[in-house]
């Protein structure tokens, strides 16, 4: 008995079924491209943001001599992580350098406080000629070895924790870290004849890791301060 064409358009092994099985994931990868393609323009809108508010509260200072500098492009440290990027470098306030700057130029004059004596007169001229540049040449180095212990011993904000990096010559380096999740208060203090009028102090953070304290010493505005680690400390959590 031979089979009627309309049973043949209804049959089970009919492929009408699994063509439109293969239709329906057609529209799913255009929703997850969608997706992927939205989160990433939030995160640089936010992160442009988040530099707008560091600005408004330190100002667009980006020279390396500075004591604050705000995202900087050219300052590095070597235990930097590669996804890891520096919002904030703070230097003691160029006060600080005062003392030895005096010391310095004091150090300069003596040869010709001690010509003026005739201190030297005793000597021959050679050993004159090799006193003098030999003392010249500490000078430099007391200059430079100052300069350089104001310049690293930095404080270094990044989007994932607190750097502590404490230069005290060329042959004594102490680093210190705390995550920014880990912070748990913040105090500020400003002491002293200087320190009232050119508004510098010391800034503690209490936190939760191993290193219970981090104090960033002769700081430039530390209610400033603050107010910037209050803010990264507001973006971790969200």
């Amino acid at each position: 008995m031979n089979r009627s064409k309309d049973l043949d358009t209804i049959a089970p092994d009919d492929l009408i079924i699994e063509a439109k099985e293969e239709s329906i994931p057609t529209v799913t990868p255009i929703i997850e491209k969608e997706t992927k393609d939205f989160k990433p323009e939030i995160k640089i809108i936010k992160k442009i943001q988040f530099k707008d508010k560091i600005y408004d509260i330190l100002g667009h200072t980006k020279s390396p001599l500075s004591s604050f500098i705000v995202n900087p492009e050219t300052f590095d440290f070597s235990e930097r992580n590669e996804d890891e990027s520096i919002l904030l470098a703070i230097r003691p306030h160029w006060v600080t350098n005062f003392s030895w700057i005096l010391i310095s130029i004091a150090m300069l004059f003596i040869p010709s406080i001690l010509r003026f004596l005739n201190v030297l007169e005793s000597l021959p001229f050679n050993y004159q000629f090799v006193s003098i540049l030999f003392w010249y040449l500490i000078t430099f180095i007391y200059v430079f070895e100052k300069f350089l212990s104001w310049y690293f011993n930095v404080f270094i904000v990044t989007n994932k924790r607190l750097v502590d990096i404490d230069f005290n010559n060329m042959l004594n380096k102490h680093f210190a870290e705390a995550d920014i999740n880990m912070i748990q208060d913040t105090s500020s203090s400003v002491k002293g004849i200087f320190g009232t009028f050119f508004n510098y102090g010391t800034v503690l953070i209490q936190t939760a890791s191993e290193i219970n304290q981090i104090v960033f010493e002769d700081v430039p505005n530390p209610s400033k301060v603050i107010k910037v680690l209050q803010e990264i400390r507001e973006v971790s959590e969200l």
